[in-house]
């Protein structure tokens, strides 16, 4: 951090609103009247810093300032909007290694965090959106200050060495404003990243989750051991106050006279009013797996009959909102009349509990019966593999 200048503190951010309020439309607003402010976080708690992203989304006007948010969390996964969390990482071993979970307010796949990753969030008027100008904003500071190269792919992730992955990618349209946010891949654990985000739970069915799109990845330092965290948010945010607002042309240093420069803030009550309700909402059960879209979760079950026989039977939980709504079982057709449904509904206390995997487990045992539980594929080295943002 010691490359950091021009650094304020800010007693709220109100003040920081209020400075930069235009009544000019969006599209009267010339590139040289947009000023631009890199702004440092200096919490680690994802709820908090999710929350201070969607404090700045929802109350900031950004005709005339535009900005850039990094910020760095202690271990979590954060899985998209619209994501099963249960489906996309191990959450039994997440909670078991004090890694939390969250879900964020933008869609794309899940990612796990801790202070080898840098964040990134770029805020601008949904008019000016434009992924493609921050991205470049990355690889250019990258190339500038230790001759990286690394460019942007069909995916709009940013990639080197061919095709390794050091950034994934999401956003949040809407109006007036809007966000594009990533992460870097710095020094990550990429054990705790491999553990965290093995997909241990297995039969989920039906979904209208987005799955996650699992790609290779390599950290920032396997690439060149000089880059750190604190030199890479000093990089980026250089780079972005040099480039001019609306195009990618560097402005080089006297542009960056007319910023307003890096300002470490401090995401409390004082500083953001209510910002303390939404670290709750972002807490709450009910927003991580409460929001998670209806899924059903399957066993195989293996049931003896008095002559000896093995019938297979299909158990079958239909979880809406994270509830378990109805527990069913297939029945095989020989064990019923023709004229009966083969679907039985199981009566169990555990209907409209919360969901986890021990709940099916415990039907399981309540039945007496033997699981089969279907092997995952096993042909991928998880170690160099993240899912992608």
């Amino acid at each position: 951090m010691a490359l950091i200048r021009n650094v304020q503190k800010v007693p709220t951010c109100w003040s920081i609103i209020n400075r930069f309020v235009s009544n000019e439309p969006i599209s009267k607003v010339p590139d040289d009247a947009i000023r631009k402010s890199v702004f440092i976080s200096q919490s680690t708690d994802i709820y908090r810093n999710l929350a201070l992203e969607d404090w700045f989304y929802k109350n900031s006007d950004l005709k005339n300032h535009h900005i850039l948010l990094l910020w760095r969390n202690d271990p979590c996964v954060v899985i998209g909007r619209h994501q099963n969390p249960w489906l996309e990482a191990n959450v039994t071993a997440a909670e078991a290694n004090s890694v939390a979970v969250a879900r964020r307010n933008s869609g794309g796949g899940t990612v796990y965090h801790d202070a080898g990753n840098l964040n990134l969030s770029f805020f601008t008027p949904k008019e000016r959106y434009n992924r493609r100008y921050n991205l470049d904003i990355i690889t250019r500071a990258l190339y500038r200050e230790w001759g990286l190269k690394a460019h942007v792919n069909e995916r709009e992730d940013i990639v080197v060495h061919g095709n390794f992955k050091i950034s994934g990618t999401a956003a949040k349209l809407g109006r007036p404003n809007a966000y594009h946010h990533c992460t870097l891949l710095v020094g990550v654990n990429k054990f705790a990243l491999s553990t965290t985000l093995e997909k241990k739970e297995s039969g989920i069915g039906f979904t209208n989750a987005t799955e996650s799109v699992r790609s290779p990845i390599k950290n920032l330092t396997e690439v060149n051991s000089h880059i750190s965290t604190d030199k890479l948010l000093t990089a980026v945010g250089w780079e972005y106050l040099r480039t001019k607002a609306l195009t990618i042309e560097d402005g080089g240093y006297g542009l960056i006279q007319c910023q307003k420069g890096f300002q470490m803030i401090n995401p409390t009550e004082d500083w953001f009013p209510s910002i303390d309700k939404l670290t709750e909402e972002f807490r709450s059960w009910d927003w991580t797996y409460g929001r998670t879209p209806k899924f059903s979760v399957v066993r195989i079950l293996q049931m003896p009959s008095r002559s000896g026989e093995v019938h297979q039977l299909n158990l079958t939980l239909e979880v809406c909102n994270g509830i378990v709504q109805q527990v069913k079982l297939s029945l095989p057709s020989g064990l019923v009349p023709k004229d009966f449904d083969k679907d039985a509904s199981v009566v169990t206390n555990l209907q409209g509990t919360r969901y986890t995997p021990e709940v099916a487990e415990q039907v399981v045992a309540a039945l007496g019966c033997k699981a089969i539980i279907p092997k995952l594929n096993q042909n991928v080295d998880k170690s160099n593999v993240a899912a992608n943002q």
